[in-house]
């Protein structure tokens, strides 16, 4: 077992530590969010095999706290699907 890995549950504790430390922060609308972010991130990138030991609610914890953070609404619903019907129903009369 090289370093490598026998480092990696110990990352990939602190990043589930890091996660639980930014869902109870998002629930009590703490300020210290953005510092956690910038610390889950910085783990991650030096780790990025890490982020396939994640949960699916923990990568939920994650997308809810970059959200607030950047206040930004991720689309649920794809523009393009209806465009291409659009561009189906065309005749050689609209071009």
């Amino acid at each position: 077992m090289n370093s490598e890995q026998s480092n990696q549950p110990d990352q990939a504790y602190v990043i589930k530590e890091k996660l639980a430390q930014l869902e109870a922060t998002l629930l009590s609308q703490n300020p210290g969010m953005k510092s956690l972010l910038q610390e889950i991130h910085k783990a991650l990138k030096a780790d990025p095999d890490v982020v396939t030991l994640l949960t699916e609610t923990e990568c939920s914890i994650l997308v809810r706290g970059l959200k607030k953070q950047t206040a930004t609404e991720i689309a649920t619903k794809s523009l393009g699907a209806s465009r291409k019907k659009a561009m189906n129903k065309m005749t050689v009369a609209d071009l």
